[in-house]
């Protein structure tokens, strides 16, 4: 197992070694691209960050209308004004799954300004500087600039086509594991799109028990899946609220990325040290907001599947697209992600990326901006309409033939 080194920082006047650690961000330096390619007069096509573009559910719009009129919403939101949302969380999670243990709003469920921020302060809350952290490489940004911060250890755990991007924890040597912390998980993957077995998830339960280790999974993707597949939960499993902490988000499920909305369910002691470590940095989300959440949670589960066969058309339109110009590229059963293999002739990503945008106005992001073992291969995001990534996938063409 390596130990990711974060990525040529920035110099500053004032930063701390912390924010010195921190890499570079991906989604900066494409939109730097982005904005070349538009002073060119390029028509840009933004498929390098994963933000829907669908509308929220028109139920939750009404709520959060609703609830601007409302005085008592003005104020500063306690724990105590959270109750709604978490009850609403978890009723939605009890009627959604089938876990062997109920999932309670006091003791289970806490509200997080989005799952981005939730991961941070989860780290600050759960580890002390220094500890041994288990992330997965490649992986979503984020993660490695909030374990900077942090002030951790982080151990990389593989994900390659060859185990169908699972990490093989049995390879994880003892002596490290013995002293790790925390164990990173998000399945279904960014960037990778890779989805994980029931039975992926009972080893990784056992080993964390074993080591006495926070499993943590990062669960954004719960709804976007395709087909006939649905992607499991922890707590569906024996031992996994003891286990684990799951993150969700409103962002892919409800399409309210910019609510900045989310929460955390899981071992009940975590939860207890995240709100103690929240406590300090924020007062909760506007309440109409969580009333926004509260209303989209009890739309029904056929119009949210509805919304998701969206990208389920546009994951097939570009993939029969590239394939029809030469360019296999993998189907996945989830996620809002293209996880491709360079095409032939290129050997790197981020220069691949940034002459694409700059000839073409295609954006889209390198694989090795989430890790070294995304070497080699770019990330799309579904995030335009058919019609749009066909000609994305006409002008990629056009690039690659000339």
């Amino acid at each position: 197992m390596d130990t990711l080194t974060a990525l040529p920082s920035e110099k500053y006047t004032w930063a701390s070694a912390r924010v010195r650690a921190m890499p570079k961000s991906v989604f900066a330096e494409m939109d730097a691209a982005k904005t070349a390619a538009k002073a060119k007069g390029l028509d840009v096509i933004d498929l390098s960050i994963g933000s829907s573009d669908l509308s929220p559910p028109a139920a939750a719009l009404t709520a959060l209308r609703e609830a601007t009129h409302d005085p008592t919403t003005y104020g500063y939101c306690l724990a105590s004004g959270t109750a709604p949302l978490r009850e609403a969380v978890a009723a939605w999670y009890n009627q959604r799954f089938t876990p062997p243990a109920q999932i309670d709003a006091d003791d289970h469920v806490l509200p997080l300004i989005g799952s981005q921020e939730g991961l941070a302060n989860l780290l600050f809350a759960v580890t002390d500087s220094g500890d041994v952290i288990l992330v997965p490489n490649p992986a979503y940004p984020s993660y490695f600039g909030a374990v900077a911060l942090a002030g951790l250890e982080a151990v990389s755990m593989p994900l390659l086509a060859d185990n169908n991007f699972l990490p093989v924890l049995v390879d994880i040597p003892n002596h490290i594991a013995d002293k790790a912390r925390v164990l990173l998980i998000s399945y279904p993957n960014n960037p990778t799109a890779a989805t994980a077995p029931v039975s992926f998830f009972k080893e990784a339960i056992s080993f964390c028990e074993k080591h006495n280790i926070l499993l943590v999974h990062d669960f954004p993707y719960v709804d976007m899946t395709f087909g006939d597949y649905r992607a499991p939960s922890l707590f569906e499993l024996a031992g996994g609220l003891d286990a684990g902490i799951e993150l969700y988000s409103c962002s892919k499920s409800f399409h309210m990325g910019g609510f900045r909305m989310g929460w955390a369910i899981g071992n009940s002691s975590a939860i207890s040290a995240l709100a103690h470590a929240k406590s300090a940095i924020d007062f909760n989300q506007y309440a109409g907001i969580q009333r926004a959440a509260i209303a989209a949670l009890q739309v029904d589960v056929h119009i949210i599947r509805e919304a998701t066969q969206h990208f389920e058309m546009r994951r097939n339109t570009l993939v029969n697209a590239f394939a029809a110009k030469g360019w296999q590229v993998p189907l996945p059963a989830a996620s809002m992600y293209i996880w491709a293999p360079l095409p032939d002739g290129q050997d790197d990503a981020f220069s691949f990326a940034k002459a694409l945008a700059a000839e073409t106005g295609v954006c889209l992001s390198p694989g090795d901006a989430f890790g070294s073992y995304g070497k080699g291969y770019v990330r799309f995001a579904l995030v335009r309409d058919c019609d749009v990534l066909e000609d994305a996938a006409a002008r990629i063409a056009n690039f690659l033939a000339a």
